[in-house]
C-alpha cells in the first residue's frame, strides 16, 4: 500500500512543453545546472513527463501531446509566460546559457530596482529573465531612479 504525502506544502511547479523534450534537458542542463530526477517515456521515444531540479527550484516538461492539446511555444511562435530565473551570477549563467543555445533578447545590465538582469530566449521559445539580486531597495528609491518612467508603489 502506497504511503500517504504528510504536510504538504503550497507551491507553483512551472510545466513546460518542449520539443523535443530529450534535448530541452540537455539544454537545462548546461544552461541551468539542472538534474534530471525523473523520466516518463512512451514506447515511441517521446516524453510524457519529466522533473528537472535547478538547485532547489522544481521543473516539469513534457514533449507536445497533441491529443491533450498540449503544445509547445513552436506551435504558437511564442509563449506569454516568461520565467524568472534569480542566481549567484546572472552574467555566468547567461554565458552557459547562449553558448548551450540560448539568444539574448535584452543585454544584462543593473537595473534600478536592484538586480543585475538580462533577458534570453532559450531554443524551445520560452523567455527567461536571469537576474543576480545586488541590493535592496526601496520602493522611494525606486522611484527616485526611474523618475517619470514609470509610478512605483509597494510596501516600503
Amino acid at each position: 500500500m502506497p504511503t500517504p504525502v504528510a504536510n504538504v506544502e503550497l507551491a507553483i511547479i512551472p510545466y513546460l512543453c518542449v520539443t523535443p523534450a530529450d534535448e530541452a534537458i540537455t539544454f537545462y542542463e548546461k544552461a541551468f545546472g539542472a538534474t534530471e530526477a525523473a523520466r516518463y517515456t512512451d514506447p515511441a521515444g517521446k516524453i510524457g513527463h519529466a522533473e528537472l531540479h535547478i538547485g532547489p527550484i522544481v521543473l516539469y516538461l513534457s514533449d507536445e501531446w497533441p491529443e491533450g492539446n498540449v503544445y509547445s511555444p513552436r506551435k504558437y511562435g511564442g509563449v506569454p509566460l516568461s520565467l524568472y530565473l534569480r542566481c549567484p551570477n546572472v552574467d555566468e549563467v547567461v554565458a552557459r546559457a547562449v553558448a548551450a543555445g540560448a539568444v539574448v533578447e535584452r543585454e544584462i545590465v543593473d537595473q534600478p530596482y536592484g538586480d543585475r538582469s538580462g533577458t534570453i530566449i532559450d531554443p524551445f521559445g520560452f523567455r527567461w529573465f536571469v537576474a543576480t539580486p545586488l541590493e535592496q531597495v526601496s520602493v522611494s528609491e525606486v522611484q527616485e531612479r526611474v523618475g517619470e518612467a514609470y509610478k512605483v508603489t509597494g510596501a516600503e
